[in-house]
C-alpha cells in the first residue's frame, strides 16, 4: 500500500513517516530530500537559483541515489553523499526557490512516482513531503495531514538540528517563511478529499505513529480488493 504523509515545516513529517514505516514493514520516501539534493548540486555549480531554465536542466542532468530504507537513510548525488549536506542552514535558506520551480517539480514527482511504483514490489512505502496525497500519490491508500501549532514546530525543527547551529531567526525562517513560499505551488494546510487530519501538537512521535499504524491496519489495499 502507499501512505501518504503531508503536512508543514516541523511538523514531525519525517520521525512520523519512518516510525510507521518501521512499524509495519514499509519502505520510506522523504521528498523534500529531492529538492534539497537539486538545491546543493545547484549551488554548488554556482548557479544563478533565479535561473529557473538552467535549474530545470540541472535537475533533469542530476544523478540521484535515495535510499527508501527506513533504517539507513543516504543521499547521493552525482555520486557525492549529501545526507549531511543537504540539511546545512545554507541549503534550509534557499530550498524554496527550488520547490517552487515548477520544471523542477515536474521532473522531481516524475522521480518520486517510479520510486513508490518500485516500492510497491516490496509490499508498500510511507512518503513524506508537501502534496502527496494531492500530487504525487493521489491513489494512496492511507492520506494524512499531519499539524501542530507553530510553537511546537519550530520546537521540534530546533531539535533536529545541531545545537547552536541555527539562531532563532533562521530557525523561524525555516518554518514560517518556507511555508509560506512553498504554499504558492502546493496546498499543504488543508486535508485533501479522504485525508485525516491529525493535529500532533500535544502527542508524542509514538502516539502519532500509533495512529496512523491503526489507520493503516484498518485499510484495505486496492490490489486486494480487487
Amino acid at each position: 500500500m502507499i501512505i501518504a504523509v503531508d503536512g508543514p515545516s516541523g511538523s514531525g513529517k519525517s520521525s512520523t513517516a519512518r516510525g510507521v514505516a518501521n512499524r509495519l514493514g514499509l519502505r520510506y520516501l522523504d521528498t523534500g530530500a529531492t529538492y534539497r539534493a537539486v538545491t546543493w548540486s545547484a549551488v554548488e555549480r554556482g548557479l544563478d537559483l533565479d535561473d529557473t531554465a538552467a535549474v530545470a536542466q540541472r535537475a533533469r542532468e542530476l544523478v540521484l541515489e535515495i535510499s527508501t530504507d527506513p533504517d539507513d537513510q543516504f543521499v547521493i548525488a552525482d555520486g557525492t553523499d549529501i545526507t549531511a549536506a543537504i540539511r546545512e542552514p545554507r541549503i534550509s535558506e534557499v530550498v524554496s526557490k527550488i520547490a517552487t520551480n515548477l520544471d523542477v517539480r515536474k521532473e522531481l514527482i516524475r522521480r518520486q512516482r517510479a520510486i513508490i511504483d518500485k516500492a510497491q514490489t516490496d509490499g508498500g512505502i510511507v512518503v513524506e513531503g508537501r502534496d502527496i496525497a494531492t500530487v504525487v500519490a493521489t491513489d494512496a491508500e492511507l492520506k494524512v495531514l499531519l499539524t501542530a501549532d507553530q510553537e511546537a514546530r519550530m520546537a521540534r525543527r530546533g531539535a533536529e538540528l545541531a545545537a547552536g547551529s541555527v539562531t532563532a531567526a533562521e530557525l523561524r525562517d525555516q518554518i514560517v517563511r518556507r511555508d509560506a513560499d512553498d504554499s504558492t505551488v502546493s496546498e499543504f494546510q488543508v486535508a485533501s478529499d479522504g485525508a485525516v487530519t491529525i493535529d500532533s501538537t500535544d502527542l508524542t512521535l509514538e502516539e502519532v505513529v500509533d495512529v496512523i499504524s491503526r489507520l493503516a491496519t484498518e485499510t484495505v489495499p486496492r490490489s486486494q480488493e480487487l
